[in-house]
């Protein structure tokens, strides 16, 4: 029989999973990251933080992906995913009370544990069992074979038997007899549980009780009329109630919970437990499967990519797109085909406002990310080497910014991410040093370009520095004395005077970009000069 005590959706084996879990193999992306790269919009699950599924093996991203391939070829897994969490919740929302109330031999609480537990394992058998054989995944192939020899163990069958049994005996209770003692003020000074009944209290009236007038003398006829219960009662008062109650039923079936409370610890409490260890994984599943459908519903391409070891620093797609901006617009997104690799690890793109820059450094980050995640990727082919992080530098607003001015806080910044990279690192800079004046941005990052070819890493220089573009040749001659890495120019393109939204591997024009600004506005001389006529 499988063992699912460590089964996981995410990890191949265990000792993948406990390495993931000791730190080793994650690679450094925050939430920070996630957030300027706009992912979190459409993927933040609640129960961990998204930062914690990020892998840099091969292996958990090869099993990852099988087994999301099976949840968007089978909407039926969406729906069980879907269906089993609440059922998980409960079952997790009464570990805490069981912990809250110290009572883990509490009869009702056992009894609902049970039937949650059956409820979710004949959920899960309902939905795989009849994909047995349709399934590609090693994950969700194990899991079916798991729920189906546990359902069909005699462990799980007299489980059934135990548990109709049981809730029979709760059933048959329709009412309870308390006795209490009083002080000579007729203050209740203490009570006790008398019986637990099989038939219901029924309201009378003292004057015909006492003459036996159409009433029977049962014990189960009051003096008075029934009152309903919590009626004038505060809420620590129902509370008091209630578990005195509980506390009956658990003196009078003590003996009955010892007797099959060994199959509770044994069998129901180890098997629930890893139904709520898989409640986050699934939780995370069922979200990102959720974005890559979608992306499928709105004729977006999504792609199994080509792993290549870190150590040869790629990314090399085509038709890559920002799938997160295709979510968002109606219109078809424009790709484009980027290319890191060795001849050019960095590259400083240029061009318009508006004209897609940062769409498409997020583009790449997004793709990394959703690769590192088990995802598929936003491209028609791509081949990428993991990362050891993705570090972002996106405008930012003028927090922080009283002792070290705008300027400062954005070279502050900076100067964190190169305490942080690697060669194996992605850089994303999005419109950096744009709080000061050209002169001085361009010095600035001219020196930034420098560093970051010193490292070798890949990096992203989306900028409106267009002069910065005549620093390159001077940056590479330095770099390849020194053996950094080589940097390389993209410009976002203009075609008739419109942005084609289209990334192509050229030297920046700043003169055209400017012109282009000009036109949009009105400020050309030609149109100025209509105005004044």
């Amino acid at each position: 029989m499988n063992d699912l005590k460590n089964f996981s959706l995410l990890y191949p084996s265990l000792g993948e999973e406990a390495e993931h879990y000791s730190g080793k193999g994650v690679p450094n992306i925050s939430m920070e990251e996630l957030s300027e790269l706009g992912l979190l919009e459409f993927l933040n699950p609640e129960s961990r933080d998204l930062s914690e599924y990020f892998t840099m093996s091969t292996e958990v991203m090869n099993y990852r992906r099988e087994m999301f391939r099976d949840m968007l070829d089978f909407e039926d897994l969406g729906r069980m995913l879907n269906s089993v969490i609440p059922i998980l919740s409960d079952i997790g929302e009464l570990r805490r009370l069981e912990a809250d109330s110290g009572n883990a031999e509490d009869y009702l609480m056992c009894i609902t544990e049970i039937e949650l537990y059956i409820s979710s394992i004949d959920l899960l058998k309902r939905y795989l069992i009849p994909l047995r054989g349709k399934l590609k995944s090693e994950a969700f192939k194990t899991l079916a074979e798991r729920i189906y020899e546990l359902s069909e163990s005699d462990y799980y069958k007299e489980l059934n038997v135990k548990l109709n049994e049981l809730t029979n005996r709760v059933r048959e209770i329709k009412s309870v007899t308390i006795g209490v003692n009083l002080d000579a003020q007729l203050r209740a000074t203490e009570a006790g549980v008398l019986s637990i009944n099989a038939e219901k209290f029924r309201s009378g009236d003292v004057l015909d009780k006492i003459l036996h007038i159409g009433q029977k003398n049962d014990g189960y006829t009051c003096i008075a009329s029934l009152v309903p219960f919590g009626k004038k009662q505060n809420e620590n008062q129902k509370t008091a109630l209630s578990l005195a109650f509980n506390s009956a039923i658990n003196d009078v079936y003590r003996s009955s919970l010892r007797s099959w409370k060994k199959i509770v610890q044994t069998y129901v409490l180890e098997n629930t437990d890893f139904l709520l260890n898989l409640m986050p994984e699934i939780e995370f599943i069922g979200k990102a499967t959720a974005m890559m459908r979608a992306l499928e519903e709105k004729g977006c391409k999504l792609i199994t990519p080509t792993i290549v070891p870190m150590e040869e620093g790629k990314f090399i797609a085509k038709d890559l797109y920002n799938p997160c901006v295709a979510l968002k617009i109606d219109d078809e997104v424009v790709p484009n085909d980027v290319d890191f690799d060795e001849n050019a690890s960095i590259f400083v793109l240029t061009g318009p406002n508006r004209g897609g820059k940062s769409v498409i450094t997020c583009a790449i980050g997004l793709a990394q990310a959703m690769m590192q995640l088990g995802m598929f990727v936003p491209a028609a082919e791509a081949t990428i080497s993991p990362v050891d992080g993705i570090f972002t530098h996106f405008p930012t607003g003028s927090e922080d910014t009283i002792d070290k001015g705008r300027l400062g806080e954005e070279c502050a910044r900076l100067m964190g991410i190169f305490d942080k990279i690697t060669k194996n690192s992605l850089v994303l800079l999005d419109e950096s040093l744009s709080s000061t004046g050209s002169y001085e941005a361009s010095y600035i990052a001219a020196e930034v370009l420098a560093g970051l070819a010193k490292y070798k890493c890949r990096c992203l220089f989306s900028t409106h520095l267009h002069e910065l573009a005549a620093e390159i040749d001077r940056i590479n001659e330095r770099s390849e004395r020194e053996g950094g890495g080589r940097i390389d120019t993209l410009v976002a393109g203009i075609y008739d005077g419109k942005r084609s939204f289209k990334i192509v591997r050229a030297k920046p024009d700043g003169k055209s970009y400017a012109r282009d600004i000009a036109e949009k506005y009105g400020l050309t001389y030609d149109n100025i000069v209509k105005r004044i006529k």
